[in-house]
């Protein structure tokens, strides 16, 4: 099957804006449909971490495989490239108690990465007296990722509509990547399987807004020019966006603790709600529909996963090889 087809793409985060793009470059004439206000949805909301080690060693219910995320980042450089995305390959350093710098220290070893000890970054607690760099997790500044996503995507061709999508209507093929939403579950059956997670994350004004990332016991800190960031909340099983201050209590105590300059405050919290599936990795490729497409379900990968997730739906929409890792995604899998 050649391009050309028309498609729909529900949902305008990190994942529909880059499969919109993938598909335009492929050929067919796309449409990308989202109600909500620009930039208003989790990926706007995230640090934009691109983190293969880190997320491997730290979300253990993940379900996570170092090779493929690693995989997934090194698809990055082309597309940051074709879409005028920045990336700051600073990398991360871990700071944390003894017993957990040596759970750290062994993830290292068990993934065969070098154990870079450094001081612990300026800022940091004097109790931690070391760190673990490493180079290989990345990031980015999410809002205006999506921003130069939304720019790029319109010089392709995509067309941009205020709309909720609720059928194919006219087109060939529809593509969802609605997150948690659950709008589309009498048409996609396979979003019932998605768990809702919130994640709140506290934005401190001043600070690097450069510099590798940090990553504590439930706590990272990454450096950008819109303030610092630290994160975040993993509340299971909630799907509202609203802030919680009582839920961010803990995260606020930490980033005391971490970094002590922040126990004064000045922060500003913002919330967005995640999608997981029962493997924690996302649904990408046809549903049981043929004509209907997922993108859904990265948990707290969505930018990382993005560009591998956008090849795969472009390959299957116009009958290309969606590559070694499709079979990972596949939303059939469940069934």
């Amino acid at each position: 099957m050649s391009g050309g087809l028309k498609v729909t793409v529900a949902g305008a985060g990190a994942l529909g804006l880059s499969c919109a793009l993938a598909l335009a470059d492929a050929g067919c004439t796309v449409t990308v449909c989202d109600p909500a206000p620009w930039g208003d949805s989790a990926s706007g909301v995230a640090a934009g971490m691109l983190a293969p080690v880190f997320e491997t060693l730290l979300d253990s219910a993940g379900g996570h495989d170092f090779g493929l995320l690693v995989a997934a980042r090194d698809l990055w450089p082309a597309f940051a490239a074709r879409a005028l995305i920045a990336i700051d390959r600073s990398g991360a350093v871990a700071v944390g108690s003894e017993s957990w710098m040596e759970g750290v220290a062994a993830g290292f070893v068990r993934l065969g990465l070098p154990l870079s000890e450094v001081p612990p970054p300026a800022g940091v607690a004097p109790t931690f007296s070391k760190g673990f760099a490493t180079a290989e997790d990345w990031r980015l500044e999410a809002r205006a990722a999506l921003k130069s996503l939304r720019v790029a995507a319109a010089a392709a061709g995509v067309t941009f509509l205020p709309d909720r999508v609720e059928a194919l209507a006219g087109a060939d093929r529809l593509v969802v990547a609605t997150g948690a939403a659950r709008g589309l579950g009498a048409l996609v059956p396979e979003l019932g399987l998605l768990t809702p997670i919130k994640g709140q994350i506290l934005r401190f004004s001043g600070g690097p807004d450069g510099g590798p990332s940090l990553r504590g016991e439930g706590i990272y800190a990454a450096p950008s020019p819109g303030g610092l960031a630290v994160g975040a909340t993993m509340e299971v099983g909630v799907a509202d966006s609203r802030v919680d201050e009582a839920a961010l209590r803990p995260l606020i105590d930490a980033a005391g603790r971490f970094l002590p300059a922040l126990a004064a405050g000045g922060w500003v919290a913002s919330a967005g709600v995640r999608a997981a599936t029962p493997d924690g990795l996302p649904m990408v490729g046809f549903s049981r529909d043929p004509k209907i497409v997922l993108a859904v379900g990265a948990r707290r990968n969505g930018w990382l996963l993005a560009p591998m997730s956008a090849g795969i739906v472009a390959a299957v929409v116009t009958g290309r090889d969606p590559g070694r890792y499709a079979a990972r995604f596949d939303p059939t899998r469940f069934a």
